[in-house]
């Protein structure tokens, strides 16, 4: 299989979270189409059995999910407040802060772009594979993401606090109804959404400086013997009552937070369980819309479905398109990502920064900076170039979910209390030997698995889930595909 050859899409993938393996000869993408004989149209959607899958869409999978463990690792082995401010935790000094330097730069809400327009570009190839049979793709496209909300929502709670699946399954109740639109609406659609966040969150910010001026209002009215409005004492029961711990916590509650997480999370598992439930209930409802984590998500993803649409994710785009995404992508987004940086510390990282536009830096700059990373994966996909390490990055983006959940299971035992009791231990230095290691592993294993089975195991259970029967695992028969790794 070469480097650039395209496999072609699941019939019926629709997330992007698992992919099919190849067992059939795929086309290079520089020969033109051949007709090929078409199988009769099915009158409905079954389970998948050969497929059609993009290698460089499964590369650009794998290289996402690898990236995002070098941000989750910080609040796997640290109270939550770590991961926004390394001032807090995990060390800011030496070798610690470049670390936190380049993944600010290379690694932070970029990879979360890439995973979340390719959950995007996963429906677009799940309906043009469908539409092509003849097959509707309505009720399995709904069991599939509701089952992904029933794992999203075991593994939030019962595993690990920062679960992305949850979120991936509510925006994914939505998103079908937006796959027939045309990139030109796709992309300017998902940059609208985007551009929600500007007010949403500077009119939470605005609100809560109101709270604050009102609760000030009322002492200093009280102190002169005054009596205050019946409004300002009641903004001011608000933001005296919880609110102000929120969103302009002092030193002392700070501090009082920070403990109470490390007492924790170092303790038993029923008292983690616990501890979590509160958080995860407010931003599974409420932070879907109060704080746009929807607006954000929906709209990368539509501005994935737009790319996919337009052919950017599969390698299929010039050399030249490509490069001019690296060109701008990093020209305008690296210098903005430092920009940012710079200011981060000079603000000590502080929550009140963030909270006045000072999160828009990377909230913006990283999808231009995600779009710089796409057209290099695209570029070395086209080239051949380092083909050692693109076929393992594939392997690990066909297994995206099973190695996602690896990573929390793995994290958390080495972590918390009911494991190795390393939590609030281990610098960031520490921790990113520990990524680099989980890696390693994770490129070694996945193409050898994929080379037994059909599926990553809970690649395997999801689909089990959805069919309401056991799917076939093992690679067996005559058919048997080769991974292009091992047969290399």
């Amino acid at each position: 299989m070469s480097p650039d050859s395209a496999t072609e899409p699941s019939d019926l993938e629709p997330t992007m979270l698992d992919t099919e393996p190849v067992d059939k000869p795929v086309l290079e993408l520089s020969d033109p189409p051949v007709p090929r004989p078409e199988a009769p149209p099915q009158p409905e959607a079954l389970p998948v059995s050969s497929t059609e899958r993009y290698f460089a869409v499964d590369v650009l999978r794998g290289f996402a999910l690898l990236g995002i463990l070098a941000m989750n690792i910080v609040s796997f082995g640290w109270p939550w407040p770590a991961y926004g401010n390394p001032m807090r935790g995990g060390g800011f000094q030496g070798l610690d802060r470049g670390i936190w330097y380049f993944n600010h730069l290379v690694f932070e809400e970029k990879m979360m772009t890439i995973f979340s327009m390719l959950f995007g570009a996963g429906l677009v190839l799940m309906d043009q594979r469908a539409e092509a049979r003849g097959a509707r793709i309505t009720r399995v496209y709904y069991r599939r993401v509701l089952w992904l909300l029933a794992i999203g929502l075991v593994h939030s709670y019962l595993i690990w606090i920062g679960d992305i699946l949850v979120l991936y399954a509510e925006c994914g109740l939505l998103l079908y109804f937006f796959r027939n639109l045309r990139p030109r609406t796709l992309v300017p659609l998902g940059i609208l959404c985007l551009l929600m966040l500007i007010p949403i969150n500077l009119g939470f910010a605005a609100m809560a400086d109101y709270m604050q001026a009102a609760a000030k209002r009322v002492e200093t009215q009280k102190q002169a013997g005054q009596k205050p409005t019946e409004q300002d004492e009641q903004l001011a029961a608000s933001w005296n009552s919880g609110f102000s711990k929120f969103v302009s916590p002092t030193p002392e509650q700070e501090l009082k937070e920070w403990d109470r997480e490390l007492e924790a999370y170092r303790g038993d598992y029923r008292g983690i369980v616990k501890f979590r439930k509160p958080p995860l209930m407010f931003l599974q409802t409420l932070g879907f819309f109060l704080f746009g984590m929807g607006f954000g998500a929906i709209g990368r993803m539509l501005i994935g479905m737009g790319l996919m649409k337009l052919g950017v994710f599969s390698a299929a785009r010039s050399r030249r398109f490509y490069l001019w995404m690296v060109i701008l992508g990093y020209g305008i987004g690296m210098p903005l990502m430092v920009f940012d940086a710079q200011e981060l510390i000079r603000h000590s990282f502080s929550h009140d920064y963030g909270l006045h536009g000072g999160k828009f830096y990377n909230g913006f700059g990283s999808v231009v900076v995600a779009l710089g990373h796409v057209g290099l994966l695209m570029i070395i996909v086209q080239s051949g170039a380092l083909y050692w390490l693109t076929r393992r990055l594939a392997a690990v983006g066909r297994m995206a979910l099973s190695n996602y959940l690896t990573h929390s299971i793995v994290c958390t035992t080495l972590f918390y209390g009911y494991g190795f009791g390393r939590f609030g231990t281990i610098n960031r230095t520490g921790l990113a030997g520990i990524v680099f290691i989980i890696w390693v592993c994770q490129l070694l294993i996945s193409p050898i698995w994929l080379e037994r089975f059909r599926y990553g195991p809970a690649e395997w259970l999801w689909r089990s889930l959805t069919y309401g029967q056991p799917q076939p695992m093992r690679v067996t028969g005559p058919g048997k595909p080769s991974d292009p790794l091992l047969a290399a």
